[in-house]
């Protein structure tokens, strides 16, 4: 099978692309839920000049290098704002904001399934991770609780402005839909789970007050920044690779004349 032929649109190939992108966003959504903030990752180190030193807090500071710390469940999450832009450009709203429901409940499903193996009695001298299985649950629960409150405000909002982009823009420009509407909607999405984490005590003994919480949600965001930044180039490529799938209705095409 060549990429014409790939490329070639029918009904059973929108299928499997629609299917196989819901898959990327339901297993990068769930699993940034489970993993969560087990733990903090360093994404990069800097060494900072003296005076930048000074102003700079000491919760993101070893020494002289500022570190780039963000929870480890992070790295998967903006894949999902990466995935529904997608879908927005190439199936239309509504079937986006579908999608983003459809993680909604899949999450309600998780959080129900765990619950029920949590409170079943454990069979003793058999289970080989008990108190692994424990933590995990612990964090999950508290991470799956307010990422979902987080999630569908921000998905909701990064799908709702992403077509508003598109119509204003009439379907020109996928890096400004792209990047301005998932940046607005991370520094949503970001704000809203770490404060609720912060509050309801789910962060690290070193997070103490409102300064530290701040500091995490600017590392958080400027990753995902970062993110959205680089990944303009591949959803362009993906865009046009599969430009003969569009199926928009509001037929606004970035390549090619627009559908009546």
């Amino acid at each position: 099978m060549n990429l014409s032929s790939i490329r070639k649109p029918s009904p059973a190939k929108r299928d499997v692309l629609f299917i196989t992108l819901v898959g990327l966003f339901l297993t990068s959504l769930v699993l940034g839920n489970v993993i969560g903030t087990t733990k903090f990752i360093t994404i990069f180190e800097l060494e900072l000049p003296g005076w930048l030193q000074e102003i700079t807090p000491s919760l993101v500071m070893d020494g002289s290098l500022y570190v780039m710390s963000i929870p480890v469940g992070l790295i998967a999450y903006p894949f999902t704002f990466l995935v529904t832009d997608m879908i927005s450009e190439l199936f239309g709203r509504k079937k986006a904001q579908m999608v983003v429901w459809v993680g909604f409940f899949m999450n309600i499903y998780m959080l129900i399934l765990m619950t029920a193996a949590n409170w079943f009695p454990n069979t003793y001298g058999v289970s080989g991770g008990l108190e692994l299985f424990d933590g995990v649950y612990e964090f999950m629960v508290a991470n799956t609780v307010s990422s979902m409150i987080a999630y569908l405000v921000a998905q909701s909002v990064d799908v709702r402005l992403f077509h508003f982009w598109k119509r204003l823009t009439k379907g020109k420009y996928l890096w400004l839909r792209n990047n301005g509407s998932t940046m607005f909607s991370q520094l949503v999405d970001s704000t809203a789970i770490l404060s609720i984490l912060y509050f309801t005590g789910n962060l690290g003994d070193n997070v103490v007050g409102i300064g530290a919480l701040i500091i995490l949600i600017l590392n958080s965001y400027w990753y995902k920044v970062f993110f959205a930044a680089f990944d303009t180039p591949f959803v362009y490529l993906a865009v046009w690779f599969f430009k003969e799938y569009d199926e928009d209705p509001e037929g606004h095409s970035l390549y090619g004349e627009e559908k009546g």
